[in-house]
């Protein structure tokens, strides 16, 4: 088990930047691959970007490809969400989850076991 923290998030105009960050405990963190997901009010979870736990191999969602980008410091046992060229619809609790899975099953968060208490992120227009 690992248990993560999130940070960074905040209340931003649109066009603007944030990097959030997801912070892992446990040794066994930097064999996890990371994902990030989020929520906005009455919708479901959206998977948004993972990353392998190299850091090899990266995956996003087609909504935030080209100004997200994911990457992780496994010396920091830390993993951080680049978001650029914020607009209103990213307005959402961000989430981070860790788990040793790798594939399509990081784009599903039923496959993760470990989550962090998640981060508000809000765009205004």
């Amino acid at each position: 088990q690992v248990q993560l923290v999130e940070s960074g998030g905040g209340l931003v105009q649109a066009g603007d930047s944030l990097r959030l960050s997801c912070a892992g405990s446990g040794r066994t963190f930097s064999n996890y691959a990371v994902g990030w997901f989020r929520q906005a009010p009455g919708k479901e979870r959206e998977f948004i970007a993972a990353i392998s736990w190299r850091g090899d191999s990266t995956y996003y969602a087609d909504s935030v490809k080209g100004r997200f980008t994911i990457s992780r410091d496994n010396a920091k046992n830390t993993v951080y969400l680049q978001m650029n060229s914020l607009k209103p619809e990213d307005t959402a609790v961000y989430s981070c989850a860790a788990d040793d899975i790798w594939g399509f099953r990081l784009r599903i968060s039923a496959q993760y076991r470990n989550w962090g208490q998640g981060t508000q992120v809000t765009v205004s227009s």
